[in-house]
């Protein structure tokens, strides 16, 4: 136990034993001392912040990632999609059914996922302030994404393709463009660092890390090659959006998770103190 610890049990044991004269009350800085040095009220303050985090990390997270995958209900409106070599950024040209309604769906998804990161804060994960970054990244861009949507579908129109091609549409479209590339490469950018990270570790996001990464490897030639081509754009997408989402809650599982262990842990240590041997107070 260091000397400051012995110091003041023995200050608190003597105001303890001091003999009152009759008459007088104790002072009331008895009670307020001993918890001072308990630490009990701020953590049990500690303690209610965090699940108060936890929830609103939880709540962004997950209502976040129902409006980031609006396309699943594409499939259940038929005639919606017209080709399966569509991107489904192109169902948010103007003009086009349900246009508006989609954009606002990415604006939405890309506020709550930043704040469910911002929530959960940079150093929510041990060596993962990088990873953070690139999810904030991700989000960011698919807040941009949804603000400035494309002007033509360039998934279906080699008319499109080519006016994008040679610079030629309006500033929107390429500031869309330019979201998804970096929509794209944040989250993939955190995927590699939280495999490097759980190198070597066997816990549940460690591997769901390593199939991420292993899919991914397989996926990006196939998205390359979809650009190419102008072929199966939207299944493409839809695989990589699938993956993005367990890639999000992977990562506020994460975080939520090790700020409940912090937390528990905390309380542990306030209810069991460290006890010292008798004769032990003042040696280090």
């Amino acid at each position: 136990m260091s000397k400051g610890t012995g110091t003041a049990t023995a200050r608190t044991g003597a105001i303890q034993n001091k003999t009152i004269p009759s008459g007088h009350k104790a002072p009331a800085t008895t009670t307020p001392a001993s918890e001072a040095l308990t630490g009990e009220t701020p953590s049990g303050a500690t303690a209610a912040r965090n699940r108060s985090l936890r929830l609103g990390v939880w709540f962004c997270g997950i209502a976040g990632m129902v409006f980031y995958n609006w396309w699943v209900l594409v499939p259940l409106k038929p005639g919606l999609m017209r080709s399966p070599d569509e991107f489904f950024s192109n169902l948010e040209v103007a003009g086009q059914p349900y246009a508006s309604l989609m954009s606002h769906c990415d604006v939405i998804a890309g506020l709550l996922v930043l704040a469910a990161f911002l929530l959960a804060g940079p150093n929510s994960i041990a060596r993962g302030r990088r990873e953070w970054l690139g999810m904030v990244v991700f989000a960011l861009a698919g807040l941009i994404g949804g603000l400035f949507s494309q002007v033509c579908a360039d998934g279906i129109s080699a008319a499109c393709m080519s006016a994008e091609r040679h610079f030629q549409l309006p500033l929107s479209q390429y500031v869309h463009d330019s979201a998804g590339v970096f929509e794209f490469a944040g989250i993939t950018l955190a995927l590699l660092l939280a495999l490097r990270r759980t190198h070597g570790e066997r816990s549940r996001p460690a591997r769901i890390y390593r199939l991420l990464a292993a899919c991914a490897a397989i996926a990006y030639p196939l998205l390359g090659l979809a650009y190419l081509v102008n072929r199966l754009g939207g299944v493409i997408e839809g695989v990589f959006f699938t993956g993005f989402t367990i890639m999000v809650m992977t990562q506020l599982a994460e975080r939520a998770g090790r700020r409940l262990s912090a937390d528990h842990n905390k309380r542990i240590m306030v209810r069991w103190p460290q006890t010292s041997s008798p004769g032990t107070h003042g040696q280090r």
